[in-house]
């Protein structure tokens, strides 16, 4: 079987990263430049060991599988929000079925982190 939660989660961050400062730009470009370097960030940073493989010797701060969770649900609420705000009703229905598709897919993968001992 095709796990189609990884590519659902990194599609509906994509749109986050891409909807997220177009709809903040015209109110601040530096607010939209700030928006994307810390929602990068955020993963870059916090990891959950054992996570998609993850050695605890290359993760920066270790965090529980909730806060994990928690970025996710930040990425897939600003890709819904801001693909409304930013473009054209029809690629914000498809930026919002893309997103709830990859909650659905997403349960599996936060069971194990929700059971999973840090």
């Amino acid at each position: 079987m095709i796990r189609l939660a990884h590519p659902l989660r990194f599609l509906s961050m994509l749109v986050a990263w891409v909807a997220t400062p177009w709809a903040l730009a015209p109110y601040s470009v530096v607010l939209a430049v700030v928006s994307v370097v810390l929602m990068l960030a955020a993963l870059t940073l916090f990891v959950t060991p054992g996570d998609n493989g993850m050695e605890r010797e290359k993760i920066l701060v270790p965090v529980p599988g909730a806060v994990t969770i928690g970025l996710v649900l930040l990425h897939l609420a600003a890709a819904v929000v801001f693909s409304w705000m930013a473009w054209p009703a029809w690629a914000a229905v498809a930026a919002t079925l893309l997103a709830a598709a990859s909650l659905i897919a997403e349960q599996p993968r936060w069971r194990h982190l929700l059971a999973a001992r840090n």
